[in-house]
């Protein structure tokens, strides 16, 4: 985590809480608040402590921790009584959090432009994308990702690496930018980050969507639709957001090539526009052509054609640089020219396709795909990089969605020659059972264990299999 040396006064718990929505009850009498936090064991004194069911524990249970650990006033869901703080009853405790988060940090997202990006596969990269066009156009512009927040010069590991900070996080970071005379920001948003809650107040002005597919569907309730929902939570909030002195834009930018087009329209009463690689498309790309230093193609326009040239790789990656365009040059006003020299500036992605080149006679590259079509889109950008074969190593985390661990193995049995399964976090699942419901998978396409693919437990043991498999012009992922 980084060190902050932006600091925040202490606000009275009611002018807190006259921002609040869902506000049924305040009981107590008033408080000086100097923070909020939602796990006990992170209160300090002078915390407003908010607690709410979550998907295993009920924060209720850990008030009285919290008080003893100095918290002011306590924000909870439950009609609780004889307090020795301040108690606020609301409808919800996310939307209080993330309020309550916002109103101390006096509303930072109000005085930024605020465009956030969504979507299944993709995220970071677009994010990445549109903060290097926003700082070519000379706009002075921060990024939170899943990866890191960049306020200013500083680079801060926010210590997720999977999924949007919580509320307060979120808040902090957008204050920290508001204090740096930042006037724009990137915001990364999962959809763990919408359905829970984190990014409500964050006063969107952009949202962008990159593709909805098969992931975390056990953090969803199993539902591609409740998946899908919270992915369009996104432009509901947009739709939300009031007017900001510097003007807002509401834009959606929505993929015309993905299947969510369509079901999103309901969501967007704002304005809208559309990027794809067919014309069908208000952006949309022409003369793409693909080799191993990256990628060239026409972004084409109602009233513009502008060359986009990006060392980024694969089909994947003209869909999120349109994406990237599309929201700069329709949201910002930002000119075609200058949006393809920021696509150009980037000069890649720690874990996105990333080439690692120590000497040896083969092509090894680390990528983050860990979803079935992330998997399919690096195989499938892999396959022309090499004239010989490509070996493939992952795992599928435990715990987690069950159905993309065959998934993710048939694919790599069709488009790799050799797989390696190996373990990605068990947790507290059977790492045998994981990698025999892969091996089920990849029979089912015509692997053969032994042959073309392998079971090694152990991750160190299984890239070094993986190296030691491979020849000469061989590509190792």
């Amino acid at each position: 985590m980084g060190v902050f040396s932006f600091s925040q006064m202490a606000k009275n718990l009611t002018s807190l809480t006259s921002h609040l929505p869902g506000l049924r009850s305040i009981t107590g009498g008033d408080a000086e608040i100097t923070g909020i936090a939602f796990d006990s064991r992170k209160v300090t004194p002078g915390n407003a402590f908010v607690a709410f069911k979550g998907l295993s524990l009920d924060g209720h249970r850990f008030i009285p921790a919290a008080i003893e650990a100095g918290a002011s006033a306590v924000i909870g869901t439950e009609p609780l009584k004889d307090f020795p703080v301040p108690y606020v009853q609301v409808d919800d405790g996310r939307i209080a959090l993330a309020h309550l988060s916002a109103a101390f940090y006096d509303f930072p997202a109000r005085k930024l432009t605020v465009i956030g990006v969504t979507g299944t596969d993709g995220k970071t990269t677009t994010s990445n994308l549109l903060y290097h066009i926003l700082k070519t156009a000379g706009l002075r512009v921060g990024m939170i990702s899943t990866v890191n927040a960049v306020i200013g010069n500083q680079v801060l590991d926010t210590g997720f690496h999977v999924t949007t900070p919580d509320a307060p996080d979120v808040q902090r970071y957008l204050a920290e930018m508001v204090a740096a005379k930042l006037t724009h920001v990137v915001l990364e948003t999962t959809s763990h980050g919408l359905e829970q809650k984190r990014v409500d107040a964050c006063e969107y002005d952009i949202a962008v969507i990159t593709n909805i597919t098969h992931e975390h569907l056990n953090d969803h309730g199993g539902s591609l639709e409740r998946y899908r929902a919270a992915k369009a939570r996104l432009f509901t909030l947009l739709a939300e957001t009031g007017p900001k002195p510097q003007g807002n834009p509401r834009l959606s930018v929505l993929n015309r090539d993905d299947w969510s087009y369509n079901y999103l329209q309901a969501f967007i009463p704002a304005a809208r526009v559309s990027y794809g690689l067919t014309s069908q498309a208000d952006i949309y790309a022409e003369n793409v052509h693909f080799d191993p230093a990256g990628i060239r193609f026409d972004a084409v326009g109602p009233d513009f054609r502008v060359q986009i040239s990006t060392s980024l790789v694969g089909k994947f990656n003209v869909a999120n640089s349109l994406a990237a365009l599309t929201a700069a040059v329709r949201g910002l006003g930002i000119a075609p020219s200058t949006a393809a020299r920021g696509i150009a500036a980037l000069p890649g992605i720690p874990g996105r396709m990333e080439r690692i080149d120590l000497g040896q006679n083969f092509t090894a590259i680390v990528d983050f795909a860990h979803t079935p079509n992330a998997l399919l889109n690096a195989l499938q950008t892999a396959r022309p990089l090499t004239e010989g074969r490509v070996i493939v190593v992952f795992g599928s985390a435990g715990l987690r969605d069950r159905q993309k661990r065959r998934m993710m193995a048939e694919v790599a049995a069709q488009w790799a020659d050799l797989v390696v399964f190996t373990a990605e976090d068990p947790r507290t699942e059977s790492l045998e059972s994981i990698l025999a419901e892969m091996a089920v998978g990849a029979i089912s396409k015509g692997g053969t264990e032994g042959k073309t693919f392998w079971r090694i437990p152990d991750r160190g043991d299984a890239i070094r299999f993986a190296i030691e498999q491979a020849r000469p012009g061989d590509l190792v992922m």
